[in-house]
C-alpha cells in the first residue's frame, strides 16, 4: 500500500459521526490535512487531472460543518449537519481511494 494511500485511510478511519465541539475541530484538522493530501497525490503525473474534482468537494463539507456550529441551530439541526458533512466525507474519500488503487 503506498503511503499516501495508507494516510488517506487513517483519515477516512478519523472521522467523526456525532456532533460535540471537540468534533468540530477535529473534522476541520481532517479536512485540512486531506487537501494537503490531496495536493500531494496531484503531484503525481498519473493522478494530476484525477485528483481536480475532489478539491471542489472541501468547500461544501467545511460549509456544513460551520453551519452545525451556528447557535441558531437546534441540536438536532447540528447533528443533522454534521452527520451530512461526515458523510459527505466518507464518500469523497472512499471515491479517491477508488481512483487512486
Amino acid at each position: 500500500m503506498s503511503v499516501n494511500l495508507n494516510k488517506l485511510s487513517i483519515l477516512f478511519d478519523r472521522i467523526p459521526r456525532r456532533h460535540t465541539p471537540d468534533n468540530v475541530k477535529e473534522m476541520y484538522g481532517i479536512l485540512d490535512e486531506y487537501e494537503d493530501l490531496l495536493r500531494d497525490i496531484e503531484a503525481e503525473p498519473a493522478y494530476e487531472k484525477e485528483v481536480a474534482v475532489f478539491f471542489d468537494e472541501l468547500d461544501p463539507v467545511r460549509e456544513m460543518v460551520k453551519s452545525s456550529s451556528l447557535n441558531k441551530h437546534s441540536k438536532q439541526a447540528k447533528d443533522k449537519l454534521f452527520d451530512e458533512a461526515s458523510g459527505a466525507l466518507k464518500d469523497t474519500m472512499e471515491a479517491l481511494m477508488k481512483v487512486y488503487k
